[in-house]
């Protein structure tokens, strides 16, 4: 595979299962000394002092340099690509897997507050069995094609998602899709109800009780951008309904939608503007168990469009 570009620190390349995702591997040295910079950043001090977030991210730089700020933040600005994966060696803690994640997000941006855990960021768990009123832990059914932030007031132009454990799964591929794959982008993007303005509400887990109205598709640089989940918009039409419903089986159908493995101490960070993601059905396992760490925001004034 194809190098493009090789230091002793880190790599990137072209991600092997998806053309326009790229692939960032940081070498066991550079982890090493990231760590050793990083191990009074705990989880709680992360949490209750905001400004240690950037002392950490600042520590990654200083590690890897200032063209790695740079370079991250060129990927997922540039809509041609928008997206990468990055991995590291060896077993991370808890603690060191949030230190990295929050590192590499406050390169990006900003992220949001989280209302479902009261933080910048949440951890889940997908199990076995299931209680939650929403698809995001209910292992065996495919999570259908979405964007994050649907139902927030605040900016989401990013989403990051590190799985931190996995035990006795199979299946459960991340599925993504850019909007540019999209063969049916220009039939639902200029029909007259792709720029309605919806109701957006979540469920009583999300914590966030606003009701938010959004278009399903809006303009960013001149091209389509979409913000779309099939279980928080409202419509008030069974014109709306069906609309809504035959985008999301336009989606789920798509050749553009791609499966991707995501191993432990994996991250993907994915533009929100053009990236729908989902996930595939999990084989049934009694022992199924799988922590996932999500951190979504927005990008500094000036950094990246």
């Amino acid at each position: 595979m194809r190098i493009l570009f090789n230091s002793l620190d880190y790599t990137i390349e072209p991600h092997a299962c998806h053309a326009r995702l790229f692939h960032i591997r940081l070498s066991e040295n550079a982890l090493a000394k990231f760590l050793d910079l990083t191990r009074d950043a705990t989880e709680q001090r992360l949490s209750y002092v905001p400004y240690l977030r950037l002392i950490v991210a600042n520590q990654l730089k200083n590690v890897l340099g200032e063209d790695f700020a740079t370079r991250l933040q060129n990927i997922v600005g540039d809509r041609r690509t928008g997206g990468f994966t990055l991995s590291v060696g060896g077993v991370l803690t808890a603690d060191q897997q949030v230190a990295l994640g929050t590192g590499v997000s406050h390169l990006i941006g900003i992220p949001n507050f989280d209302d479902m855990t009261d933080n910048f960021y949440a951890t889940f768990d997908v199990r076995d069995t299931d209680t939650s009123d929403s698809y995001l832990r209910q292992a065996y059914r495919s999570f259908t094609l979405h964007t994050d932030g649907t139902y927030v007031t605040e900016p989401t132009d990013w989403i990051m998602m590190m799985k931190m454990s996995e035990m006795h799964a199979l299946g459960g591929e991340s599925r993504l899709l850019h909007l540019d794959d999209w063969e049916a982008l220009s039939r639902f993007s200029e029909d007259p109800l792709g720029s309605y303005t919806f109701d957006y509400k979540s469920p009583p887990s999300k914590k966030y009780s606003k009701t938010v109205q959004k278009t399903t598709f809006y303009e960013r640089n001149g091209k389509p951008c979409v913000c779309f989940i099939d279980q928080f918009v409202y419509p008030e039409t069974i014109d709306q309904a069906q609309y809504l419903n035959d985008l999301s089986a336009s989606m789920e159908a798509s050749s553009g939608t791609v499966e991707v493995q995501l191993p432990v101490n994996h991250l993907v960070v994915l533009n929100n503007h053009y990236w729908l993601h989902g996930r595939a059905a999990f084989e049934k396992n009694p022992n199924l168990r799988r922590a996932v760490m999500r951190q979504r925001g927005y990008f500094r004034t000036g950094e990246v469009l």
